[in-house]
């Protein structure tokens, strides 16, 4: 693997000495290598997670004809773990090493995702096991996905998280922009199910540039504090740090609207707008191209308004793209409205999650960004569970589109609530390091 990483950048030095760009500044993150395989890692896993962000999905709605109720419960199943795990996990991460966490979390991805083609195979497949698969997916999220950010603060300094989460963005958008056409591709030669076997592959791969990090990492000695004191303690920064809570309330009530939109967003495209799998793939291209021009620009905009308002701004544009899709007509133009709500969908939420994690992390003793980690996204994935339940319920019940035109008409009411905090417009750049230890 150390190979394949050395000809990949061997390759991408080739290509920008060939279109004659210019070479990385002398203090550019990518001349780190441990960062290096980091932002390689997060090209892989994310090139593999549009096959699986359309093959999960599809593979509920035209293999097995879910309801929207059903699909409301997949991914529910998926978020349950956050609601039920994540605050005992941000205590059990400060006491253990959290690299070998992130990769043995990916590599329980990995093995989950590939039980489904498995399943389909042996015609055993069905909803439970979906819901199963969604509940271990969500596990690795809580445990793997909190450790991969502690990761990066270990690697990168404080005062350059947003240029290493911005270049991360980028490395995202990139997988969004190639990702989905080989996703539509594949799903219509191979089937949704057989499909997610890629992914499972390139995740294993991942794990190969991950076990090749090197972090000095040094536990911190917790004494005789006991668990629930630890806990606690981790609950009490936050509920301090007003920055915190006010984040994970604004944040929290997107996530709650961003899954009442997303889990009938398929449903409309094969059953209202009768898109096929090759095109829903080529929609979802939109999702890169909204991803490169909120990493390209969003840490200009952060730098002109502040980490703050661009937030708002990400909610603002997110809400525009759930209102154009509820109003899609059948034709043509409804298949670019799908696009369209997939461009400002990962372009607000580029927008908002960058200067979000960023602030977050800034504001962090590092002896507490576990817990405070895990106890931001316990807060606000809360509602995102109850949203997916009533966007399904509402898509089944009074219509697939009054799901889109309600998470969209929330999202407006919630940027104007947020344009009047003080907290999220006065924010106009990241905290000073003498708040790192105020608790």
């Amino acid at each position: 693997m150390q190979a394949v990483l050395t000809l990949f950048f061997w390759l991408q030095s080739r290509l920008r000495s060939a279109l004659r760009l210019p070479a990385l500044p002398a203090n550019d993150l990518l001349r780190d290598a441990n960062y290096r395989r980091i932002f390689a890692s997060v090209v892989i896993t994310h090139f593999g997670a549009q096959i699986t962000m359309l093959a999960l999905p599809l593979t509920a709605a035209t293999v097995l004809n879910a309801s929207p109720t059903q699909m409301g419960f997949l991914m529910a199943f998926e978020l349950a773990p956050f609601v039920l795990l994540s605050l005992p996990a941000g205590v059990w991460l400060d006491r253990v090493r959290k690299l070998p966490v992130y990769v043995i979390g990916e590599s329980a991805f990995a093995l989950a995702l590939i039980t489904v083609p498995i399943a389909a195979w042996t015609g055993v497949l069905s909803m439970t096991w979906l819901y199963v698969v969604g509940i271990v997916l969500g596990c690795v999220h809580v445990f793997g996905g909190t450790a991969a950010q502690i990761v990066l603060t270990q690697i990168v300094s404080r005062d350059r998280l947003v240029e290493a989460h911005s270049k991360n963005a980028l490395a995202v958008s990139g997988s969004e922009i190639a990702g989905p056409g080989l996703a539509g591709a594949l799903i219509k030669i191979l089937g949704a199910p057989i499909a997610i076997a890629f992914d499972a592959l390139l995740i294993a791969g991942s794990v190969l540039l991950l076990r090749g990090i090197r972090v000095d990492e040094k536990l911190v000695d917790h004494g005789d504090a006991n668990f629930m004191t630890q806990l606690r303690e981790g609950l009490r920064f936050v509920a301090r740090t007003k920055m915190l809570w006010t984040l994970a309330l604004f944040v929290g009530c997107w996530q709650l609207l961003h899954h009442m939109a997303s889990v009938v967003q398929i449903l409309v495209a094969t059953r209202e707008l009768g898109m096929s799998a090759q095109s829903i793939g080529f929609c979802y291209v939109g999702m890169g191209v909204g991803t490169i021009l909120a990493s390209v620009y969003g840490k200009r905009v952060s730098d002109k308004f502040g980490p703050g308002p661009t937030i708002v701004a990400g909610i603002a544009v997110s809400a525009m793209g759930w209102l154009a899709l509820s109003v899609a007509p059948v034709n043509a133009f409804g298949v670019v409205l799908f696009g369209f709500m997939l461009t400002c969908f990962s372009g607000g939420a580029t927008l908002m999650f960058v200067n979000f994690l960023s602030l977050r992390q800034a504001v962090t003793p590092e002896p507490l960004l576990g817990r405070m980690t895990s106890t931001m996204r316990w807060l606000i994935l809360i509602g995102a569970g109850p949203g997916a339940l009533i966007g399904g319920y509402i898509g089944e019940h009074v219509g697939l589109r009054a799901s889109l035109a309600c998470a969209g008409l929330g999202a407006l009411l919630l940027t104007l609530f947020a344009w009047r905090s003080t907290v999220m417009m006065g924010t106009r750049s990241l905290p000073s390091q003498a708040l790192h230890h105020r608790l």
